[in-house]
């Protein structure tokens, strides 16, 4: 049955959400979208973004391009090599500090390990202070403090990854089955046992899976700490832009490229089988 007009005009009065935005609340998603486009265009005229700028920046890209065919090794092969076997013992190095020391971090910011808050509220504040600093901030920070080289970049990757990976630990130990550990306190266990045979093997295969996640993207973030002077392969790119030898920097892109997919694969492989077992 059609409702009456009177029937529809008592709803929209009582409903008026029901029948679409009112004339208010137009009024304020235009203001709105033109407060957003006018800030847009700012943003874009203050950096100076311009459709003539762009088309010149894409013909030097294309010549760039077109420099890179075919891509060559050049004389110093070796060396790529090398600074290729720096960036993944970098990336193994400081994912494997990273993790092991947010291990005891994790815990110590799970609500079902630290019971004292103000102590666990510290720590997960501590855990927000450094994840807001980028890998190259930390690689510019230890280039200065221990010199030039690959113990620059591993530092740098555990510093920025190890509380990244300790707030990810403490939510799985927050999520974890409370039968196992109160099973190992009823048998007589005390804090050290609850959390080695309660708490820790149900959250192992997620450590270690998070772990290799962490190794497959660190390949590709030792790359970038090299510009800055970390060492790894990313040296080897920056020394090669700078006398312009594109062909050459084709093949380092190349070659990286195939490393981070054999990593990708084989972490994503162990990664399927941790989880799998668990």
């Amino acid at each position: 049955m059609k409702p009456s007009p009177a029937e529809i005009a008592a709803l929209r009065a009582r409903l008026p959400t029901a029948f679409g935005p009112g004339p208010g609340r137009r009024a304020l998603r235009l203001v709105l979208w033109a407060a957003f486009l006018a800030w847009l265009g700012a943003v874009l005229w203050w950096f100076g973004f311009s459709p003539r700028r762009i088309w010149n920046g894409l013909s030097g890209l294309l010549v760039i391009i077109r420099l890179m065919i075919p891509p060559s090794p050049g004389e110093l092969w070796a060396d790529i090599l090398r600074g290729l076997a720096e960036s993944v013992a970098m990336a193994f190095l400081g994912t494997f500090l990273a993790a092991l020391l947010a291990v005891p971090l994790g815990m110590l910011g799970a609500r079902n390990v630290v019971t004292a808050t103000l102590l666990r509220f510290s720590v997960r504040r501590l855990f927000d202070g450094m994840r807001g600093i980028d890998q190259l901030i930390w690689a510019l920070a230890y280039v200065r403090a221990v010199g030039l080289g690959p113990l620059a970049g591993v530092l740098a990757i555990a510093s920025a990854d190890v509380a990244v990976l300790a707030k990810l630990y403490a939510e799985a130990i927050e999520n974890v089955e409370r039968r196992q550990v109160e099973g190992v306190t009823a048998a007589g266990g005390g804090a050290l046992a609850r959390l080695r045979f309660g708490v820790l093997p149900q959250v192992l295969p997620v450590m270690l899976a998070q772990a290799l996640y962490f190794l497959e993207s660190n390949t590709r973030s030792a790359a970038i700490l090299g510009v800055v002077g970390a060492g790894g392969i990313g040296l080897q790119i920056a020394e090669r832009i700078r006398v312009r030898h594109w062909d050459e920097v084709a093949f380092i892109i190349l070659l990286l490229i195939a490393t981070v997919a054999a990593m990708d694969a084989l972490s994503a492989r162990l990664r399927r089988r941790l989880i799998g077992g668990r």
